[in-house]
């Protein structure tokens, strides 16, 4: 029992030092991510690295803590599953130094019927389930406001919580559960605001799908693109750089568009028409 005890550790330090090395090689690109959407579009952008001499290692978690904590530490050159919001809540929780290197992707968020299809048919005691964490709640509660469902406090925008409503169309519940949980309680409530990575996970399309839909010029889209990010000096290192020139390309942004069927949508830079607030929103 000892030795597979000791076996074992030694092959979880080994995996370590492996890691470790890799990120050190400046051919090698270990990036962490999450399954849907970041996963799947890295794995179109491995040809493109390898054309080009680079190897991109995609090591895929189900969790937002592990990817940040392994760039931290160095164990990983980047990371792709977060937006700019959530980037900086955690480095001031947890006193980390990751910034933004690139905005790639945003994912609308979206109201998906849950009992009911539309919300013409809103009424007195329904329930609508919406993510708890501070960050995609505001985001929720202003496509609600959007739609005619609540009013907010003025001024509160993108700190929006719970306690913020000041008022709903009808004697309604919010729901609050942790994003990847939300779909999960379709059956049980009248609408759902989902994450757009969590709706496709779900099966759905936001085009097709979605009954309600956040706009691409809205302030929460330009708070919300999903960016690569590294530990604060690494921005500019030649294998970060051809990482985000292959995710930026014409033939990035085109699979994006064309699979995600609005779920996913690739960013567009400043110079093709985004306004100058959205670039700098990504940038902070």
């Amino acid at each position: 029992m000892k030795k597979r005890a000791l076996a074992v550790l030694a092959a979880a330090f080994a995996a370590t030092m492996s890691l470790s090395a890799f990120a050190g090689d400046d051919n090698t690109i270990i990036i962490a991510a999450t399954p849907t959407p970041h996963g799947e579009i890295l794995e179109q952008v491995k040809p493109i690295l390898e054309e080009q001499g680079y190897t991109l290692d995609i090591q895929i978690f189900e969790d937002y803590i592990i990817p940040n904590n392994v760039v931290e530490s160095g164990e990983m050159d980047a990371n792709y599953f977060q937006h700019v919001l959530y980037l900086n809540d955690f480095n001031a929780q947890n006193g980390t130094h990751l910034v933004n290197a690139a905005g790639i992707h945003y994912e609308p968020f979206g109201v998906y019927g849950g009992q009911k299809k539309s919300l013409d048919e809103l009424a007195d005691g329904d329930k609508i389930a919406v993510p708890n964490d501070p960050t995609n709640e505001a985001r929720a509660l202003l496509l609600l406001e959007e739609n005619g469902v609540l009013t907010l406090k003025e001024g509160v925008g993108l700190e929006a919580t719970k306690l913020d409503v000041e008022s709903y169309a009808k004697d309604i519940e919010l729901v609050e559960v942790e994003a990847a949980q939300v779909p999960h309680l379709l059956g049980e409530v009248s609408y759902a605001v989902m994450n757009g990575n969590y709706a496709l996970e779900a099966g759905f399309s936001a085009s097709k799908d979605a009954i309600a839909l956040e706009s691409a010029d809205s302030d929460a889209i330009s708070q919300y693109v999903n960016v690569i990010a590294v530990k604060e000096g690494n921005e500019n290192s030649e294998k970060i750089q051809a990482l985000i020139a292959a995710l930026t390309s014409d033939e990035i942004r085109e699979y994006i568009d064309s699979t995600y069927d609005g779920s996913v949508v690739a960013y567009a830079p400043a110079e093709e028409g985004v306004t100058e607030e959205v670039t700098e929103a990504i940038t902070e």
